[in-house]
């Protein structure tokens, strides 16, 4: 292209000299006799001779329009071929135009009929039960090509309900992380909708610690692990997707543990992407215990909510308490407000760990992870860190193994 732009111009150039060379050579009168050679040549630069300074001035300036518009017009073809060309090579990426969320590929879900579903589940059993929802039951299920997974019935008995289940189809067929789980497909009834995701096999994060085991599975590594995973699921919706996705429902029951003790965020029936929760029209909603301060008592939501909801989880696997305790019929208890005091004191705060893990791990670490828990669920969400500084701080102190860049020692391990 290059080339062809610089054979132009040349063009353009000698084009622009025969011009000046045409308009300003002599031409005798036919009555004047015949100039000798040297006379000819004199003439055709005297101004006294045939033609005045005006008249060559004159000549110069058309020819010089003439020849800087031949140019420019050639210079505006190329422009305009070498701009489809470029189209056509590197063509824009495309943004979905329901959520706006940027991917290099929507990937493929399969819609299920109920009469798959059914068979899969052993007609929903209760003994293929393995965990319960907000509007339904969720499933283990075998389908037709010996994948395991787990299908979530939902009753569509409301708006909410049917609005919930559109709005996690429509966004986890966006979005694709592993930390987040993975949507094998769905299907809708008239009284019933149902959702399939990939099974988890250590079921969720709540079962883990305030289940029968009691958290006994989950080592000091493997819960900073945990954490860690979780941060990389926060960060990849609020950092990485385009526009952010605010999760609005962060909590130990939708954090699903693998067979490796991997984490991932499910069920993202309450999330909303960035400008819609500026509007009027999203509902308060939540899990109490885990929703911000700001968002229940003034209805404002940004990311930094997520951020609250990521400190309670991480205060529970450290502490190995629930996010709101009952003392009494009448009287409950919030798990940040009991810890708060405790956690900045380096003296109380080895004697409030989950008992599970006291004394397991470095007091240096237990340290650092109290002071990012106290910085998440800050009352003024100004004061909490981004997910992004919360993910750099958790890195260091998860083994090598497990995702981190901790190195153990023979000692330490």
């Amino acid at each position: 292209m290059i080339k062809i732009l610089h054979l132009l111009l040349k063009v353009s150039v000698v084009q622009f000299l025969c011009c000046v060379y045409a308009s300003t050579a002599f031409h005798p009168p036919a009555s004047q006799p015949s100039l000798s050679p040297v006379y000819t040549s004199m003439a055709s630069f005297s101004p006294g001779i045939q033609m005045s300074r005006g008249q060559v001035h004159n000549k110069l300036i058309i020819a010089l329009i003439i020849s800087s518009s031949s140019l420019g017009l050639i210079v505006f073809c190329c422009l305009c071929f070498w701009a489809v060309y470029r189209s056509k090579q590197f063509p824009k990426p495309t943004k979905n135009s329901e959520s706006g969320i940027s991917l290099p590929k929507k990937g493929f879900v399969q819609s299920f009929d109920y009469k798959t579903l059914e068979k899969a589940t052993c007609g929903f059993k209760d003994s293929n039960l393995i965990g319960r929802g907000g509007f339904g039951f969720v499933y283990k299920a075998c389908l037709d090509n010996h994948t395991l997974a787990a299908v979530k019935k939902i009753e569509n008995v409301s708006q909410e309900a049917k609005r919930e289940f559109q709005n996690e189809v429509d966004l986890l067929s966006k979005i694709h992380h592993p930390n987040i789980i993975s949507l094998l497909g769905h299907t809708s009834e008239i009284s019933s909708s149902f959702i399939v995701y990939e099974l988890m096999e250590k079921g969720s994060l709540d079962a883990q610690l305030h289940g029968p085991s009691r958290g006994s599975a989950l080592t000091w590594h493997m819960r900073m692990k945990i954490a860690l995973d979780t941060a990389r699921g926060v960060e990849y919706l609020h950092e990485r997707c385009r526009p952010p996705v605010i999760h609005r429902d962060i909590k130990s029951s939708n954090i699903l543990l693998d067979s490796s003790f991997n984490a991932k965020i499910s069920d993202f029936g309450l999330a909303v992407t960035n400008g819609m929760h500026g509007k009027n029209n999203i509902k308060l909603s939540g899990t109490l215990g885990y929703v911000a301060p700001e968002y229940l008592l003034d209805g404002k939501l940004t990311d930094k909510s997520d951020v609250y909801s990521f400190g309670v989880v991480l205060l529970e696997l450290l502490l190995g308490r629930r996010p709101v305790e009952k003392l009494s019929s009448v009287q409950c208890q919030s798990l940040v407000t009991w810890a708060m005091p405790q956690l900045t004191d380096r003296s109380k705060l080895p004697k409030i760990v989950d008992p599970v893990i006291k004394d397991t791990m470095d007091h240096k670490h237990l340290y650092q992870v109290a002071a990012v828990a106290v910085l998440c669920v800050q009352p003024e969400p100004s004061y909490r860190p981004l997910i992004t500084d919360v993910l750099h701080s958790l890195v260091p102190l998860v083994p090598v193994e497990l995702g981190g860049t901790l190195r153990l020692t023979s000692s330490s391990s």
